[in-house]
């Protein structure tokens, strides 16, 4: 934030070496990623080939899927929807330096509350419901992976695990709610919540067949990055993510921004598990564990936990996902093959961590070295 605040004096006093070096320093976070996805894809080729399919087909169907044609983009745009928020559950506490993973049980546990009180507040204004069902959502959410960074900071406990965990918990008390107390009796062969009524309903955008939640996720991350690079809070957060000691020795509350973090990460994810309720669904039920969480992870990592590089990222992987039904009937594969493709992505990008600061290309601190 300072750096780049200061970036027009810099370049005023030293001219076109420093506009080179803030240039080459924030390349290095749109290359490696890019040449990540690259080498993702060319190696999905390799499995394709395996099973006796043509890559370039296969990738021309998914182009075709996912962003071939109006009806294919708006299907990618709500697809890729709940994944900014998913990956905004991700990308907020790296931030700190932490690496959670269960926003799969924010999203659920989110769905679920927002359709009790949906159902609750029947005969209310809708202005009303939809508002309390995204404050439930939010709260569910925020409670649930808040209580992960209690658990860190008081008790050390390791978040990615006790995240992780928390989710398949998440998801059996989903499952317990949804097909015991919460059960409407005309829900026969899929258990669900009794349905939402229409005015209670999260409309489509204008002139789209795609609802606002795409809309509120694009101003979460607005939002996110705003109070990542504009705020103390997010300069605390920066601090303590580099180093958590150095930032209790200059007196930051590094607990209450675990717990802060953590909790606005989650509340995010329960939003999101809100709207695919009162938009897409219109009742809670099983196929609120639609992967949404796990497939935000990926999102996070790949757009280096940059608010702002989430929301492309999440459209392109919703893209992704879009083409899985055309993929399945074009090419006589499973629908499965985009999970395979991310989970390759999901490696490589992993292990592309291991090559930041590294290239003399990107590091101008290198090319003083040698110079």
């Amino acid at each position: 934030m300072m750096a780049d605040a200061g970036a027009p004096t810099t370049f005023g006093a030293r001219g076109y070496p420093a506009a080179l070096e803030w240039i080459a320093r924030r390349a290095e976070g749109f290359v490696i990623p890019l040449a990540a996805l690259i080498v993702g894809m060319a190696l999905f080729s390799l499995f394709i080939l395996a099973v006796g399919k043509s890559p370039v087909q296969l990738y021309q169907t998914m182009w075709r899927g996912g962003f071939g044609s109006w009806f294919s983009i708006q299907n990618s745009l709500s697809r890729g929807a709940p994944l900014l928020l998913a990956a905004l559950c991700v990308a907020l506490p790296a931030r700190l330096g932490l690496v959670v993973i269960g926003g799969e049980g924010a999203i659920v546990l989110g769905g679920v509350a927002a359709a009790a009180i949906g159902v609750a507040l029947g005969g209310a204004p809708s202005f009303i419901v939809i508002l309390a069902m995204g404050v439930a959502g939010m709260a569910a959410g925020g409670i649930w992976i808040g209580a992960v960074g209690v658990l860190r900071h008081n008790r050390a406990v390791n978040e990615t695990i006790s995240s992780l965990l928390m989710a398949y918990i998440a998801i059996a008390l989903m499952n317990h709610l949804v097909e015991g107390p919460l059960r409407d009796p005309a829900s026969l062969n899929k258990p669900s919540t009794q349905p939402l009524a229409d005015i209670y309903r999260v409309a489509n955008i204008p002139g789209m067949e795609v609802h606002w939640g795409l809309v509120v996720g694009i101003l979460a991350c607005v939002l996110s990055w705003l109070l990542i690079e504009k705020t103390r809070w997010g300069f605390a957060a920066r601090i303590a993510g580099g180093n958590v000691r150095a930032a209790q020795v200059q007196g930051l509350a590094v607990g209450p921004l675990i717990v802060g973090f953590t909790a606005l990460a989650g509340g995010f994810a329960g939003l999101a598990g809100m709207l695919e309720v009162a938009a897409v669904q219109g009742s809670a039920n099983g196929s609120l564990a639609a992967g949404y969480g796990y497939t935000g992870i990926l999102v996070a990592f790949l757009a280096r936990h940059n608010p702002l590089a989430i929301i492309p990222v999440a459209i392109l992987l919703g893209g992704i996902d879009a083409s899985g039904g055309l993929i399945q009937r074009r090419m006589d594969l499973p629908d499965a093959t985009v999970l395979v493709l991310q989970g390759m992505l999901f490696i490589v990008i992993l292990f592309s961590e291991t090559f930041y600061g590294r290239f003399k290309l990107f590091n101008p601190d290198l090319w003083q070295r040698s110079a």
